[in-house]
């Protein structure tokens, strides 16, 4: 009898001893994996403050897109219309989404210089069969898809303790699942021409430090970095590239979200003070010089370059540097001190986690910015 027999007072039956043998035979392979593993992370990490010598390299399938094809929701305004301009400047074909006709018309003027290279679909993004049919639409148009960008979103304003479950619905239904229904509809046809491509989502600052003051929009926007994360894993080795957008503040049209919510949706937690929104926007139109967010044609000259450099992060916010770097020490601080986890449990954790890529992104744009520094 084992000493853990002997400890439980319970002998194992014939199955469980042939359970315990196959996990203890799995758990050495994965300690011996884990520790090579670590032993070469080890090996490879910089120190915290430090640039490493050499960069380390990922595939960058999107560095020419000259007459690649983008799939680009919300491309009407705003963001969207931002990143449309940058890539048919570019020479790229774009597919834009809209829901409000006055938009698509004045983004038209925008994009006229790059004439059929534009195609517009009217798309609601929580309509699995209309995002669905939007790809084949764009096959129609121009044959292949290349680049995906799920930029479409909503804002919803106040803390989750006063939220809906129509703010929760609608909110997480656009910002969320319109994400995923962008991903499901269109990356199975960018893998299968095997010209490689990217996929890009759309999340916000409060996708990286949370905003109290809107706890859905966090909660959904936070989830579109944790799907960006998983995807850019998943997608390693398969010449697909992977991109999340953590803007802050830009010029555009999500203050006016309600515009689009579905009557079905419509009961709000978020009751703001009509005298509050006038003084508000009574200020707004007096401010002097410009808009104060980041125009919307740089926010999208950044997304292409984060493209071609196939960027996981794209930021346009170093004022924040202090709160995102707060945020990562703050887990890190908590972890505990007083657990020591068995070699078993690490290494099954090690399976389930697999290769992470923060290391790997960490590392080539600390080299890539000492190098810009440096020239």
């Amino acid at each position: 009898m084992s000493e853990r027999e002997k400890s439980s007072g319970r002998p194992l039956t014939p199955s469980g001893c042939a359970r315990r043998r196959f996990l203890k035979e799995s758990t050495l392979v994965a300690v011996a994996g884990s520790a090579a593993s670590l032993a070469g992370a080890a090996a490879r990490a910089a120190p915290p403050d430090t640039a490493p010598t050499d960069c380390p390299v990922v595939p960058t399938p999107m560095k020419d897109v000259q007459g690649k094809v983008a799939f680009i929701t919300g491309g009407d305004s705003g963001i969207g219309l931002g990143i449309a301009r940058a890539f048919t400047d570019a020479g790229m074909k774009v597919v834009i989404t809209y829901r409000t006709k006055a938009h698509l018309e004045d983004a038209m003027k925008y994009l006229a210089s790059a004439g059929d290279r534009v195609h517009a679909i009217n798309l609601d993004v929580t309509d699995r069969v209309a995002m669905e049919k939007a790809a084949q639409e764009t096959e129609r148009v121009f044959e292949k898809v290349h680049v995906l960008v799920n930029n479409a979103g909503v804002g919803i304003f106040g803390g989750l303790s006063t939220a809906t479950y129509d703010d929760w619905d609608w909110g997480m239904g656009v910002n969320v699942t319109g994400v995923f229904n962008g991903i499901r509809a269109f990356l199975p046809r960018i893998k299968a021409h095997q010209e490689g491509g990217q996929v890009v989502a759309t999340s916000s600052l409060a996708g990286v430090i949370a905003h109290g003051a809107a706890g859905v929009y966090t909660t959904s926007k936070f989830a579109v970095v944790g799907m960006m994360e998983a995807l850019r894993h998943e997608l390693a080795d398969a010449n697909i590239g992977v991109s999340v957008f953590c803007p802050g503040i830009v010029n555009t049209n999500i203050g006016n979200s309600n515009r689009n919510r579905p009557s079905t949706l419509a009961d709000s937690g978020f009751k703001p003070d009509p005298k509050m929104l006038a003084s508000m926007q009574k200020q707004m139109r007096e401010m002097r010089g410009p808009p104060p967010g980041m125009d919307p044609l740089e926010a999208g000259q950044r997304v292409l370059r984060a493209i071609r450099n196939n960027d996981l992060y794209i930021l346009t916010t170093p004022e924040f540097e202090p709160e995102i770097r707060a945020r990562g020490e703050a887990i890190v601080a908590s972890l505990p001190a007083d657990v020591h986890a068995p070699e078993a449990r690490v290494a099954i954790g090690r399976m389930l986690v697999g290769k992470t890529v923060y290391a790997t992104e960490r590392d080539r744009k600390r080299c890539e910015t000492a190098r810009s520094r440096k020239a």
